[in-house]
């Protein structure tokens, strides 16, 4: 079924929307159940265990510090990301922390905040348990939530039985491509059009206009701060930011061979640093890939719109459409089925949005999104020093310009061609699954050992 286009587009914090937004959110949930059933005034102790791989690269990714926020009652869409370190510092330094602010709980690590590096829980690779105990030491809580990619989280009995949720009446339900382009025929509909009558089964026409500015205008900003930022990124990679020289030397000479593809690179890489330095990003459909998308974004906006954002939307609502049915036919997390799900999905997600701005048949989207995947398939995600930064910066850049190619090659045929969009998906997740689980962020294979991270 569809997924909506903020469901698949979230506000959070970098570095990563498995690690980092995931437990976040699943840390609030928990103490935001413990408060509404009266219980938060009786806990004496928190504990928190991650295992698989938010413990294998968990502390690089800042799911520590993620779960000590989400504990504090912070948002990843709303959290001060300026004022946050002095928080976190204040519960190393004081032993001490407030559970959605106001409940004061003794906290040291690592008693309480466990690595659990050699053990995974069963139903994700991402998963955790948090438990809460009275001054006898009794359990009065106990939660296993999993972090299932792009900021998306679930409980245990939510994974077990995703049919009991409440379905939505969606006017247009699609599970596959191919029921999309018969959707399209039928109604006379595009695929952002389609995507948007089914948005206006949850909110209203205004709301819907004014969530698409909003995470257009944070993606763009975002890229703005990377743009103009210099310096070491966090870690001990000692990774300096590239994005500010970048934009300095095409500001000089911005009219050499290829320079909007060096924009482009220039915008993606942007993105990522900022994501790398735990600033404000939009999944797209994460965090590691957050680049891609508003790099062919604003690739569009400045060299073929004229600067005008009206097109902003179409690019959206159809880069949602595609991403939906990875979410939900395959998967959008680099620890199930590597990199290939979370940059291949969104260079195909950026040339599907690209290809319906340029005008492009709901055919050719369909196409530009293939073409994208197919040249994605088998990437693993090796993260050195298990840190979102080496490869995955200048990955999105390379993922931004495969999108943009994707989409020329699409639009210059007629929509028609041998391997379909459904087919590539199904190939994805086979692949995904015959990959070794060190190729999925787990820094144990690949580049992470391939490299010294001193």
């Amino acid at each position: 079924m569809p997924v909506s286009v903020f469901d698949l587009f979230k506000v959070g914090i970098g570095p990563s929307s498995s690690h980092t937004v995931g437990p976040m959110r699943i840390a609030l949930r928990f103490v935001r159940t413990l408060s509404e059933a009266g219980r938060l005034e009786r806990v004496a102790r928190i504990e928190a265990h991650l295992y698989g791989s938010l413990a294998l690269t968990g502390r690089g990714h800042a799911t520590d510090r993620a779960v000590l926020l989400g504990l504090m009652g912070e948002d990843p869409e709303t959290v001060d990301v300026e004022r946050a370190p002095a928080g976190l510092q204040a519960v190393e330094e004081n032993g001490v922390i407030r559970l959605l602010g106001r409940h004061p709980v003794a906290f040291r690590a690592p008693q309480d905040l466990v690595f659990h590096p050699r053990e995974s829980l069963p139903l994700h690779p991402n998963g955790m348990r948090l438990l809460a105990r009275d001054g006898a030491g009794l359990v009065l809580a106990e939660e296993t939530g999993y972090s299932v990619g792009g900021g998306f989280v679930a409980s245990e009995a939510e994974l077990r039985q995703p049919a009991a949720l409440a379905p939505v009446a969606w006017p247009h339900a699609f599970g596959s491509a191919e029921e999309l382009l018969r959707l399209c025929e039928r109604s006379g509909l595009s695929i952002a059009q389609l995507a948007l009558e089914n948005e206006l089964a949850l909110r209203p026409r205004a709301g819907i206009a004014a969530g698409l500015d909003r995470i257009r205008q944070v993606m763009f900003d975002c890229m703005d701060r990377g743009l103009a930022g210099r310096g070491p990124l966090p870690g001990r990679l000692g990774v300096q930011r590239r994005a500010g020289a970048l934009r300095e030397a095409l500001e000089r000479g911005s009219g050499r061979l290829l320079g909007e593809l060096d924009w482009v690179n220039a915008y993606a890489v942007a993105v990522n640093e900022e994501n790398a330095a735990g600033g404000r990003v939009v999944t797209a459909p994460t965090n590691g890939a957050a680049g891609v998308l508003p790099a062919v974004l604003r690739f569009h906006e400045r060299f073929h719109a004229g600067g005008d954002p009206a097109h902003s939307h179409d690019f959206l609502l159809t880069a949602a459409a595609i991403g939906s049915l990875y979410k939900e036919n395959a998967s959008i997390s680099g620890a199930e089925v590597g990199c290939q799900g979370e940059v291949g999905v969104a260079a195909s997600m950026a040339a599907a949005g690209l290809a319906a701005a340029l005008g492009g048949t709901p055919g050719q989207v369909e196409n530009a999104a293939e073409i994208a995947m197919e040249h994605h398939l088998g990437m693993t995600c090796d993260p050195v020093g298990g840190l979102v930064q080496v490869p995955c910066i200048e990955r999105n850049a390379m993922g931004a310009v495969k999108a943009i190619n994707a989409a020329r090659l699409a639009l210059a045929g007629d929509g028609t061609h041998l391997v379909t969009l459904d087919r590539v998906i199904a190939t994805m997740k086979a692949t995904g699954a015959d990959m070794h689980h060190k190729y999925k962020e787990t820094s144990l294979g690949g580049l992470a050992v391939s490299v010294v991270a001193c």
